[in-house]
């Protein structure tokens, strides 16, 4: 994830709970999560859209009059 291995995440971790403290974590996760949430929707919806075709014209219906011969 990122090039991270374990030590280094580890420390991140660490600097954002002395910077921000234990009681604001599960707030920012939250944050995060929604984030993340929003961000794949969008994706799904841009995916969608492009994948949809364009609706095609609709073809006159055949006419029942054969020429007499």
């Amino acid at each position: 994830m990122f090039g991270f291995g374990g030590t280094e995440l580890m420390v991140v971790l660490v600097i954002v709970l002395l910077l921000f403290g234990p009681s604001q974590l599960p707030k920012m996760a939250k944050g995060f999560g929604q984030a993340i949430r929003e961000f794949k929707r969008a994706q799904h919806e841009v995916t969608d859209e492009l994948q949809r075709e364009e609706p095609k014209p609709p073809q006159p219906p055949p006419s029942d009059n054969k020429p007499i011969q």
